[in-house]
């Protein structure tokens, strides 16, 4: 029961980052992607890839595993971005 409740959450947590990016979208009236939703999709996709190893479900966490690297790699080009933007 524990694990289900995991997966749950990360799918929780997943889904999230659809809702900030739409409501961010609808205030700036264009599509946005805002920073949270990355921190959203790593969060959201670690648990469910922590899910996924518990069920050893190869191909979710194939799916999972490449999804956090993705993310993570759009977090790191935003703060390289951003620091050659203050120099």
């Amino acid at each position: 029961m524990l694990w289900i409740v995991i997966g749950l959450i990360g799918q929780v947590i997943f889904s999230l980052r659809f809702i900030v990016q739409w409501i961010a979208s609808e205030k700036a009236k264009q599509s946005v992607i805002p920073n949270v939703f990355w921190y959203l999709s790593i969060a959201g996709s670690l648990t469910l890839l922590s899910y996924a190893i518990h069920q050893k479900d190869p191909v979710f966490i194939l799916g999972q595993a490449a999804g956090s690297f993705i993310y993570l790699r759009n977090l790191i080009l935003i703060k390289k971005n951003s620091e050659r933007e203050k120099d």
